[in-house]
């Protein structure tokens, strides 16, 4: 796994609590937050979880590849 793309909001545990776990045993994995439920503030306090970068839903295709393409390198 390269990549992991983290919904916010999940049912069992929301993706911040997921970060926070994932980041216990993995500090290097590249975590990207996605929502549909953007408010102000959100993304600071995703990067405070653990997460490298953050985008909000409709995500769009092309911003997406490009935080994609900086973190993994696609060679």
């Amino acid at each position: 796994v390269d990549l992991i793309l983290m919904d916010i909001r999940m049912p069992v545990m929301n993706g911040l609590e997921a970060t926070r776990k994932i980041r216990e045993f993995n500090s290097t994995i590249v975590i990207i937050a996605q929502t549909a439920f953007a408010l102000l503030g959100d993304k600071e306090i995703a990067l405070a979880a653990g997460c490298n970068d953050y985008v909000s839903k409709p995500i769009k295709k092309t911003e997406l590849i490009q935080k994609i393409k900086e973190y993994v390198n696609c060679a």
